[in-house]
């Protein structure tokens, strides 16, 4: 499209949503910055100059998904794209494995994409146009010890993803996600010192542990290169691709 796009991203501060929003803003698109802490948006909004639009949700909360999704179209008249990338991550072997813990991860990386694109849908099929994006993980073909609820919805959102494009196709829809090997992230570094604390490990053990099975390129994914990849599949010539799970994982 030639005109500004209105670009959604949920987790929009974190360290791969701050690489999303940027490339589109780069491009001139308007972004609305998705994510739960009003401190942190509130600060890069006022770093991103005149087309980045912040406003605070929770994407769990249906009530909350459709008033922002509502405000949004009520602000900038339409919605072009949706990077659906909130996300957390909480460690232990199943036996130990919270409840709690289970719920909030499966409601945080799973319902929250579901609840996105329920309720962008309607605006999507009435534009006939829409690109929806999916941040899932390596970890949505592939487990990793202790990940119990970050494996099962990541392997969910492939389903989510699916069922969507089909159900979109009809209407110039077109829904993708992306499978992120291992990006130092804040999220990511956490994972590393808990390891050297808690088992005594060094850097490279422990990178062995999180980039098991090994990865063929041996190295951290760049958060723009995960960017790089959603813009994209959001672009023009992307338009025939749908329904993909494409990895940038260094050949996990």
């Amino acid at each position: 499209m030639t005109n500004k796009r209105v670009v959604l991203v949920t987790g929009a501060v974190g360290g791969i949503g701050s690489a999303i929003t940027k490339k589109f803003l780069e491009n001139g698109d308007i972004v609305c910055l998705l994510d739960l802490h009003q401190d942190k948006l509130d600060q890069a909004v006022s770093q991103l100059g005149e087309n980045a639009f912040g406003y605070r949700l929770d994407v769990t909360n249906e009530t909350e998904v459709q008033y922002v999704i509502s405000k949004i179209i009520d602000e900038h008249g339409r919605i072009d794209v949706l990077v659906n990338n909130a996300g957390l991550q909480y460690r232990a072997k199943i036996e130990d494995f919270p409840l709690e813990k289970w719920r909030l991860l499966i409601d945080v990386l799973l319902t929250g994409v579901f609840l996105m694109t329920k309720h962008v849908f309607s605006q999507m099929k009435k534009q006939r146009f829409g690109r929806i994006i999916n941040i899932s993980s390596v970890h949505g073909k592939m487990a990793t010890p202790e990940k119990v609820a970050y494996v099962a919805a990541k392997h969910g959102v492939l389903g989510i993803t699916s069922v969507a494009g089909l159900e979109g196709a009809p209407y110039g829809i077109t829904v993708n996600s992306v499978l992120p090997g291992p990006v130092k992230t804040p999220l990511l570094e956490k994972q590393l010192n808990d390891l050297y604390e808690s088992e005594g490990l060094t850097e490279q053990e422990a990178l062995s542990r999180i980039m098991y099975p090994r990865q063929a390129m041996n190295r951290f994914i760049e958060a723009s290169e995960i960017a790089g990849t959603v813009f994209f599949l959001a672009s023009d010539e992307a338009a025939g691709i749908t329904m993909e799970h494409v990895k940038v994982a260094g050949g996990m």
